[in-house]
């Protein structure tokens, strides 16, 4: 890996400030659940094979553009960091900051581990080249992120969650399939909520926020990297099978995005941002993204959509609850609301989508 800062292996575990109640983010971060980000393996012999010669021109001019590192000197503490009050913050904002900012770091450094991993063990020299950048970015992310956790002193101890953490095998075409929408929807995120604050700047209750303009165009430019590798194999994208996976995968990212934004109502609120316009927000941006690959985008203005919705979240907290429960019947209570989830998953699944057609080639540069 490339420049990878030096706090982001800390020595030892998070040092929690002795006037602010404890939170094990270590554990949280380790922790395995529909809405913790997860670590993934991959076939790297399969993925070591991608010829870009169909892509070349757009390749090169990516690579590049990821070589020349714009962001270099970004993810550094200046004048504009401003001092945060931990202590004074409320505690159900701390509380879902801290969850915010422990989910986006375990989301980074995911993905920092899986392309290191690909670059170690590859030996095309496009395909390491391309994930040896994209390891170094998500580096950075990862510890910048960090560093601001462990001023509230409770840091994520990432050389133990290396070890610590399960990790999920997908086939290379998932993990474009997946890792494209994480990094674009990254992007979608990230400047909606910069452009919120940038026009309400007194609700910026952490200086970290600052740091997202140019940060989401590194998410962005990987997600075109993964543009690129479907590109290579047109039946990644336009079969019939595959377009059905493409489908799942949507559905299943703004869903599980939909139940953790709402789990976080009082970090929302601090934003003076409106949960449902800011997901459906961040939706309507990834999909217009997306059309540069994806041939079928989700009808998120279908009237079967948000009740769907908040069907799929409300069972998902009823199965919360009965996991917590435990027991005989915590156990029968989970398996029902296991069925509401699957019943209300498949009725977003089947809702009609709209068909594109996407362009000749990627942009190479957000447009938002």
């Amino acid at each position: 890996m490339n420049a990878t800062p030096h706090d982001l292996y800390p020595d030892s575990g998070a040092e929690v400030a002795a006037s602010m109640p404890p939170m094990d983010t270590t554990a949280m971060a380790t922790e395995t659940t529909l809405l913790n980000p997860r670590f993934y393996t991959t076939d790297f012999d399969e993925m070591d094979k991608i010829d870009v010669t169909p892509v070349r021109a757009e390749w090169d001019k990516l690579i590049a553009q990821m070589k020349s590192d714009p962001n270099k000197g970004h993810f550094k503490k200046t004048e504009a960091w401003d001092k945060v009050d931990w202590e004074g913050m409320d505690p159900a904002l701390r509380a879902e900051f801290i969850d915010f900012l422990v989910s986006s770091c375990t989301a980074e450094f995911s993905g920092c581990v899986l392309y290191k991993e690909m670059k170690r063990r590859g030996t095309n020299p496009d395909i390491c080249e391309l994930f040896s950048y994209m390891s170094r970015d998500e580096a950075r992310h990862a510890g910048f992120i960090n560093d601001a956790l462990r001023e509230a002193g409770v840091a994520v101890n990432l050389g133990f969650l290396t070890k610590a953490k399960k990790y999920t095998y997908f086939r290379p075409k998932f993990i474009y399939y997946a890792t494209y929408l994480s990094e674009k929807i990254g992007y979608a995120r990230y400047i909606t909520i910069f452009r919120h604050l940038e026009a309400h700047p007194e609700q910026r209750f952490h200086p970290i926020f600052k740091w997202f303009r140019e940060w989401c165009n590194d998410e962005f430019s990987h997600g075109e990297a993964f543009a690129l590798l479907m590109r290579t194999d047109p039946k990644l994208t336009n079969s019939f099978s595959n377009k059905l996976w493409i489908r799942f995968f949507l559905t299943a990212v703004y869903a599980t995005m939909w139940v953790r934004d709402h789990a976080r109502k009082d970090f929302h609120k601090a934003l003076g941002v409106d949960i449902d316009w800011y997901d459906q927000e961040v939706f309507r941006k990834t999909s217009a993204i997306a059309r540069q690959v994806f041939p079928v985008e989700l009808d998120i203005d279908h009237p079967r959509w948000i009740p769907g919705l908040r069907r799929f979240e409300a069972a998902f907290i009823a199965m919360d609850a009965a996991n917590r429960q435990g027991g005989i019947a915590g156990r029968l209570k989970a398996t029902v609301a296991k069925a509401r989830m699957l019943a209300a998953f498949v009725g977003l699944y089947t809702i009609p989508v709209i068909r594109s057609t996407p362009p000749a080639s990627v942009r190479l540069e957000p447009a938002y």
